[in-house]
């Protein structure tokens, strides 16, 4: 049974003052404590608690509850085993904003009205708050789990928006443009040249990740899709995306950096795992392509190995941004100026632009979740199911945008490699 034991402090300043230890039995049979209770009463009440949860099952230890969360964190990431790039972003989202702030608060001591009016406090991305928030909840969530904590006090909350907020966001989506019109992606690809500008178009028409882009092997490039249709058969050229090249820092088990890592990797879920049907202009440049290129991967540097982010951001920023002109040089060619085209334009932009080029020629939702590598979410994502003649419609929607822009540029050839417009007969 829980008792209380007296005790006087003897500190300097506080010398005579009385508080109370509560005494209470611990499953294995020893003795725990907690000092700090104003009277005999309340110690004993508390210890009585202890040895009724403690009876019930349901006891959390004191000391474990207080076990600062930068500590459990290493703890918690050490157990953890997602994909690399995943470990690389949570030790982002913990080094450059979450550690700074609570690495030294007692597990017990953290709540959702201290951890909210945290969140408003950040300069950055809200996309980046709404990570640390559903990260930290994730690690709260393990340490319920690990019986560091009873509840999570994070779980299900949401953070409440101001009105000053929500004007800010507005403002902020009028002028971001996060996609680029086809007449762009093609000025760009043009100077990009045919083995780049190609792997340009190919995400913004196809929309793979960068990852999933720079692994395409040449073995999974324009394969047949077959599937019965309207007494026959349906036949288009396809892309299958079964793997990605993952870049990403390593960690050790206490977020040490021990390397960089750039190798091959199962892509990120099994939605990701992918045909993507290939339009007739995009196979055809494709084809091309692939019978020049002496390498195994499709969209691979010219000495073979795959791009490292940085590397190739180098070569995409002047195409799309513009560039000054530069003289020639001992050991630097000439340089002509270039204009710019579509400053901002990235890879992940290009993505975003398949999926807008999708819902401009009104692709329906089952199918365009399909070639993204989503989820099709709700009771339809079962039942529902895309037919051959989606996939027709699909691929003639998006090559009438790559003939359109085409002929608004006044094109006839990408790279003076061959004829792409449609010539009429006789012609």
């Amino acid at each position: 049974m829980a008792y209380a034991e007296k005790r006087i402090s003897q500190a300097k300043g506080s010398k005579g003052k009385v508080s109370w230890r509560s005494r209470y039995k611990k499953p294995d049979g020893t003795w725990g404590s907690e000092p700090g209770f104003p009277t005999k009463k309340t110690a004993e009440q508390w210890g009585d608690e202890q040895e009724a949860a403690i009876r019930a099952g349901r006891w959390i230890d004191p000391d474990k509850m207080r076990t600062p969360f930068g500590v459990f964190v290493r703890k918690w990431m050490a157990a953890q085993s997602p994909r690399g790039r995943t470990t690389m972003n949570r030790w982002e989202r913990l080094d450059t904003h979450i550690l700074p702030k609570w690495e030294h608060t007692p597990l017990i001591a953290i709540n959702w009205f201290d951890v909210d009016a945290w969140a408003r406090t950040l300069k950055c991305a809200d996309s980046t708050v709404k990570d640390c928030i559903g990260l930290m909840s994730l690690i709260l969530t393990g340490a319920v789990d690990a019986q560091h904590l009873t509840v999570n006090p994070l779980f299900g909350r949401r953070r409440a928006s101001k009105a000053a907020d929500n004007v800010g966001d507005q403002q902020v989506r009028t002028t971001e443009v996060g996609w680029a019109p086809p007449e762009a992606v093609l000025q760009v690809a043009e100077r990009l040249g045919p083995a780049n500008g190609l792997h340009l178009i190919t995400a913004a028409f196809l929309g793979p990740r960068w990852g999933e882009g720079i692994a395409l092997h040449r073995d999974n490039t324009l394969l047949t899709r077959r599937e019965p249709y309207d007494g026959g058969t349906f036949e288009c050229p396809i892309i299958r995306i079964n793997q990605e090249v993952a870049e990403y820092i390593r960690r050790g088990p206490d977020g040490s950096r021990q390397g960089a890592v750039h190798q091959l990797e199962p892509v990120k879920n099994r939605w990701s795992v992918r045909d993507i049907d290939v339009p007739p202009f995009l196979a055809q440049l494709l084809r091309l392509h692939l019978d020049d290129w002496p390498h195994p991967f499709v969209f691979c540097t010219p000495s073979g190995k795959w791009w490292w982010r940085n590397g190739w951001w180098e070569l995409l920023r002047p195409a799309a941004d513009g560039r000054k002109a530069r003289p020639r040089a001992r050991g630097r060619a000439v340089k002509e100026a270039w204009e710019p085209i579509w400053p901002g334009l990235t890879m992940r932009m290009s993505r975003h632009t398949a999926d807008t080029y999708q819902a401009q020629i009104g692709v329906h939702p089952v199918l365009a979740h399909e070639q993204a590598g989503h989820r099709y979410p709700g009771i339809k994502g079962t039942y529902q199911h895309p037919t051959p003649e989606m996939r027709q419609q699909r691929l003639a929607g998006l090559q009438m945008i790559f003939e359109r822009a085409m002929r608004n540029l006044g094109w006839r050839t990408l790279w003076g490699r061959v004829d792409l417009q449609k010539r009429s007969p006789g012609s």
